[in-house]
């Protein structure tokens, strides 16, 4: 299942087409936020008011509740004054639609700029014995092959991608290498994808700086509930298993979201 991305410039004016049934509440969504840029932590403000104090990098936010409506969204430094400092990161005009469950991700862009992403998650419903695997890459590094029992399955996969796929639950390995060769760059590793979940696994921080690691998060109930939103559980995952933001690349070639673009149905 793929996703095109729609690239904005100066004002960030935003739609979105939902992957799936729209939640209980068209004229709410629920909105998550992941903080991917490494090495500082940050203030998030929302229309001028402080939403997210002290907010640290591989963190990610319970699910929020946001009538529809346009936000203007700025990212400062932790401590800054807004008044005196400009914003890290900012995006003016960002249209939240009604009925969607959305990720908003300050990353790195693929040359290691600061840059802010959002996404739509996909809540449509599952059948029984299914599970969703979705992978975002929005770390600082190179192109990259994918593979699946040491074949390559995807050639030049860069940041930044999005894809999602519906899989059989259970448990699914694969290896990252540096694309066009065999140098393994992750993995491999293995992920046991759970039945009537979406997960959500983000490669984030700096290959360069040593920093690459991965947030996870968890949409459920997409059985029976496909208006389902994210669990809350994300964090960091060792290095050791970062070749798990692949898996869901197997068999599918990736879709291009960037900085301040907003993923939508193709």
């Amino acid at each position: 299942m793929k996703r095109t991305a729609v690239a904005l410039t100066g004002g960030l004016a935003l739609a979105v087409t939902v992957a799936g049934p729209a939640l209980a509440d068209n004229h709410e969504s629920s909105v998550s936020v992941l903080h991917g840029v490494p090495g500082l932590t940050v203030d998030v403000y929302v229309n001028g008011e402080e939403a997210i104090p002290d907010f640290a990098p591989g963190t990610l936010t319970d699910p929020m509740t946001m009538a529809a409506g346009t936000y203007d969204i700025a990212v400062y430094p932790d401590g800054a004054d807004p008044e005196a400092d400009e914003p890290a990161i900012s995006a003016e005009g960002l249209e939240v639609p009604g009925g969607a469950n959305l990720t908003l991700v300050a990353h790195l862009a693929a040359d290691g700029t600061p840059t802010l992403s959002a996404f739509a998650n996909d809540t449509s419903q599952l059948e029984a014995g299914e599970a969703r695997l979705t992978v975002r890459h929005a770390a600082a590094a190179p192109a990259v092959d994918v593979r699946a029992g040491g074949e390559a399955v995807i050639q030049a996969l860069e940041n930044p991608n999005e894809e999602v796929l519906d899989l059989s639950a259970g448990t699914v390995s694969a290896d990252v290498v540096a694309a066009g060769t065999d140098t393994v760059v992750l993995g491999p590793a293995d992920l046991t994808l759970t039945e009537g979940t979406n997960t959500i696994v983000y490669a984030w921080g700096s290959l360069d700086e040593d920093t690459l690691d991965l947030a996870v998060q968890t949409v459920d109930g997409l059985h029976g509930d496909p208006g389902g939103v994210p669990s809350g559980e994300a964090g960091l995952m060792g290095t050791s298993t970062a070749a798990l933001w692949v898996l869901a690349a197997a068999g599918a070639g990736g879709v291009a979201l960037a900085g301040r673009r907003l993923a939508t149905n193709r």
